[in-house]
């Protein structure tokens, strides 16, 4: 089945990545010009490997702040936040097409406004070459992990949340998955989360596939630690996926607690973002962040490893690879 249809794996080659450029009617609005820097940090980083398509509420204001560059593309639309992982639209390979499906979002369950996050893939829907076809299901980007040859891994409390699809049962919700993927498995992992996590325990915080059976998860080894409970269970589970699936995993650290305005943030070193030639790593600036480096280094040797800070990212509950969504090759940007 999922050799006609398929969700793309991100380390595989791209076209471009979105993001969404901060703007003053955003949760980003207490410290904006900090935000707007972080922003682009790293689209000048992505910029060096490939295309990034910037969505912004204005266009000739937003142009001010980078400089001009054959592989920044601009279109405007206003949205309500900035992350583009989970109201962007998926890249499929069906039949050796690529083709690009726009879920529903809701705002993680109806916690936030997301009216104008929900008809931004339909809204500039002329800057992508591939056909793009709208879908009643929600869901988010950041739930689903491919390995894009038919396993999809994702977690039980974010995808079969009532907050979501309602009215559909475990059983039901997978049909669906593996109609829209082309999937011959999907895994739901039931353990795992990160405090501050609004998203209810997205995948993208947890576990990410590196290669198609090579998985890296966050592990928590301080038992004094809120999460070493729930960290560990899944970690169970991982081991019991790897050896019916042969997967390797690898562990990532977790960084020491971050907090601002006394609320513990979830920061993660599994919120990674792939890109042709090279891997952009968040870090925030603790102790960790070199033991991270260093695995990600020896795992991606063909890759080069780019550290990017995102310690203002983690302030609004989200890191680099929410900010962003990658589109597959194959997909023109025709803005």
């Amino acid at each position: 089945m999922f050799e006609q249809k398929r969700l793309i794996a991100e380390f595989e080659e791209q076209s471009f990545t979105q993001i969404i450029f901060p703007h003053s009617d955003t949760d980003w609005q207490p410290y904006l010009q900090e935000a707007q820097k972080s922003f682009c940090n790293i689209i000048n980083t992505i910029i060096k490997f490939q295309k990034c398509l910037v969505i912004c509420d204005n266009i000739q204001e937003v142009k001010k702040h980078f400089q001009a560059h054959e592989n920044l593309f601009f279109t405007e639309y206003k949205t309500d936040d900035t992350w583009a992982r989970d109201c962007s639209a998926l890249s499929i390979e069906e039949n050796k097409e690529i083709k690009l499906l726009d879920f529903t979002f809701n705002g993680w369950g109806g916690k936030f406004e997301a009216k104008r996050d929900n008809r931004l893939s339909s809204a500039i829907q002329n800057c992508y070459s591939a056909p793009i076809e709208s879908k009643s299901f929600i869901l988010e980007g950041g739930a689903v992990e491919s390995n894009g040859r038919g396993t999809i891994l994702t977690t039980a409390h974010a995808m079969l949340n009532p907050n979501r699809n309602l009215q559909l049962t475990k059983t039901e919700t997978t049909k669906y998955l593996k109609e829209f993927f082309g999937a011959k498995d999907i895994y739901y992992l039931n353990h795992g989360s990160l405090i501050g996590d609004d998203t209810d325990s997205h995948i993208d915080t947890l576990v990410r596939f590196a290669t198609p059976d090579t998985l890296m998860y966050v592990k928590c080894s301080d038992k004094t630690d809120a999460h070493y409970h729930q960290l560990q269970l899944m970690e169970r589970e991982l081991q019991i996926l790897a050896k019916e699936k042969n997967f390797q995993l690898i562990a990532l650290p977790m960084p020491d607690a971050i907090y601002y305005e006394e609320e513990r943030l979830p920061a993660t070193y599994a919120n990674f973002l792939f890109v042709n030639g090279a891997l952009l790593v968040p870090i925030y600036n603790v102790k960790q962040d070199q033991e991270a480096l260093k695995i990600f280094k020896s795992l991606f040797q063909e890759r080069e490893i780019i550290p990017v800070d995102a310690s203002l990212l983690i302030r609004q509950h989200g890191s680099l690879h929410c900010v962003t969504m990658n589109f597959a090759a194959g997909i023109d940007l025709c803005c």
